[in-house]
């Protein structure tokens, strides 16, 4: 996972270097802004995984020595199949419809995401997923 880290680190130099240089250069402001964005998203990302990298076990990507099978095996826990995505999803459709067809949707949306989000946060304290 450091060696991800570091990549988008890499990445976020570039990428302050082209805002940097592309702003000066062309005076745009939608396309500076841009660049300062994806600088500010890599950062955020490269931050994460090396910070990441430091609490967790080395793993294989991080051994230059490392051959493939030394990554194979159980990468961790997967929720299992849940419908509170789904509910989710229907409710961000219709919320996304409200500008469109009237604020007025919301007020039948709203309740649908409050659901969604309610099962899936709470959806390994109930039922037959839940935590012993």
């Amino acid at each position: 996972m450091k060696i991800q880290g570091i990549m988008f680190n890499w990445l976020a130099a570039f990428f302050l270097v082209v805002a940097v240089v592309y702003g000066l250069w062309s005076k745009e402001p939608v396309g500076t802004t841009a660049f300062f964005l994806a600088f500010g998203l890599s950062v955020m990302v490269g931050f994460y995984l090396v910070f990441t990298a430091r609490r967790v076990d080395t793993g294989a990507q991080d051994d230059k020595s490392a051959e493939v099978a030394d990554d194979a095996g159980e990468l961790g826990f997967f929720a299992p199949h849940s419908w509170a995505p789904l509910a989710l999803a229907g409710g961000g459709i219709f919320a996304f419809m409200g500008p469109v067809f009237g604020w007025w949707v919301l007020y039948f949306t709203t309740p649908l995401l409050a659901v969604g989000l309610w099962l899936w946060v709470f959806e390994f304290y109930r039922g037959e997923n839940q935590n012993q």
